[in-house]
């Protein structure tokens, strides 16, 4: 995801004085908008979509590390075994 320090950061001064306008430039560039405070970064306006998209990543991230740590920790079994105990267990 790109920023434009340029156009996606802006003041709390024009949050307050340019709430539409802000939030159609989100929705219009589909980039965050950077809001800050006495010159430090606050808070990051994201699209909606964008979010959710963001979210899904992270989550599955944490699953793939997840996984990750029991093949490290050799919590695992061979594929055959687990595929004859799902085959069993569909036929119950």
């Amino acid at each position: 995801m790109s920023i434009s320090l340029t156009e996606d950061v802006k003041t709390i001064a024009e949050l307050e004085s340019q709430p539409l306008e802000i939030l159609q430039q989100v929705q219009r560039t589909g980039r965050p908008v950077i809001v800050t405070d006495k010159g430090k970064p606050a808070v990051v306006i994201l699209d909606a979509a964008l979010y959710e998209r963001q979210l899904r990543t992270l989550n599955l991230a944490h699953l793939l590390a997840e996984a990750e740590a029991e093949v490290q920790a050799k919590k695992t079994r061979p594929a055959q075994d687990f595929l004859s105990e799902l085959s069993r267990a569909k036929k119950v």
